[in-house]
């Protein structure tokens, strides 16, 4: 059960105390798309995304989009963003992350995702031994695929709650 859980958990993305990552040695965030960064049926990043995104940037941090999503969903923000992307990531399939370690020259201690889905990306960065944070999704409307995933989540998330490993809400970063 424990590669279900989160390193950390916050509320959402403007809720993650970024200095405490790059503390911990985190020099590359992989970010989810869809209900993480923007609700899915969102084109363009919002301003205050922008915004997040400049001063994450500045911090030193390299910035990735790592999602299940094909290229042309990321490709605006990718160009408004000015980051790089990883498209049809597969996750929670280790493949993609690993290549992103290799490609970037990080090791998985200095790489972060952050994610709303417990099914791919915290499963997938837990395999591959990245830290893990977990975001509320930003929207109650998913993919089919999403829709899936959300209903094995909730029994995770319930045998989860019953040991006391972890809770829906309540936040943590450390």
């Amino acid at each position: 059960m424990e590669k279900y859980i989160p390193d950390l958990y916050q509320k959402s993305i403007y809720a993650i105390n970024y200095d405490k990552l790059l503390e911990r040695g985190i020099k590359c965030l992989l970010f989810d798309l869809d209900n993480t960064l923007v609700a899915i049926n969102v084109k363009r990043p919002t301003k205050r995304l922008k915004d997040l995104f400049n001063d994450i940037k500045e911090m030193g941090f390299t910035v990735i989009l790592f999602s299940n999503s094909p290229k042309f969903r990321l490709k605006p923000f990718k160009e408004e963003l000015e980051v790089d992307c990883c498209a049809l990531a597969n996750k929670p399939n280790i493949k993609k992350f690993k290549m992103i370690l290799e490609e970037y020259h990080f090791n998985e201690s200095e790489v972060a995702i952050i994610g709303d889905q417990i099914m791919t990306d915290i499963l997938g960065g837990n395999r591959v031994g990245i830290t893990t944070i977990l975001v509320n999704p930003v929207s109650k409307k998913d993919g089919i695929f999403t829709k899936i995933n959300r209903m094995r989540e909730r029994k995770i998330m319930h045998k989860l709650r019953e040991k006391e490993l972890f809770a829906k809400g309540k936040y943590y970063d450390e």
